[in-house]
Parts: C-alpha cells; structure tokens; sequence
C-alpha cells in the first residue's frame, strides 16, 4: 500500500513540474504606453529551449527568435533597428508578461493560443 501512495504521489508530482511546448499560433493582447494591439505570433519550439516564429501586427510581419526555460520564456524580433522583446510565463494555453519597446518604453501582454 505504501508503495502504491508513494508511486502516486511521484506521479502527480511529475504532473506539476512538466512544462509545455509553446508551438502554436497566439493571439495577444497588448498594453503600452503608445496604445493598445492585437498582435499574432506563430510560435515554434525547436528542442527544450529555442523558440522561432513570426510576428504579425502593428510592426508588419517580422521573423522572431527565442528561449525558453521551462515554462518561462523570452522572444526578440527587431524593427527599424529597435529590438522589442517580451518575456513571460507559459501556462498551458495561456501566456503572460512584460514587453520593451527599445528605448520607447515598456508594456504588458497577455496571449491565447488557439
């Protein structure tokens, strides 16, 4: 019985410490202080931490690059020279955190996938 409880409790515990892939289409949510958008990113995660992909928003479409580490995550794509990142968490079909706009500010976001 002992067993049974301690081989269940391990289980569970590989349960919570699992993190999911990232791979998808997002469709986020976005406030700065330049204003609001609905930009869409198609993610792919190549391995346990590089991310690729493309944005689509405001900025056009522009090719992204990434890491992930766990269920945290950073992505990067470039415009007109200035870098705009954004660094969240991943959990399950949902995504949240912060951006930067190079030197123009900062932002927060939050994604679906779907």
């Amino acid at each position: 019985m002992i067993k049974l409880l301690l081989s269940c409790f391990l289980f569970l515990g590989l349960g919570f410490t699992q993190t999911s892939k990232i791979d998808g289409t997002w469709k986020l949510t976005v406030e700065t202080s330049a204003g609001t958008g609905t930009p869409t990113m198609v993610l792919k995660q190549n391995g346990e931490t590089e991310i690729t992909g493309t944005y689509t928003g405001r900025f056009g479409e522009m090719p992204v690059k990434g890491k992930k580490d766990g269920n945290k995550f950073t992505i990067s794509f470039e415009v007109q020279g200035m870098e705009i990142t954004y660094t969240g968490t991943l959990e399950g079909d949902n995504m949240s955190g912060t951006m930067k706009l190079g030197d123009m500010g900062d932002g927060k976001f939050t994604g679906k996938r779907g």
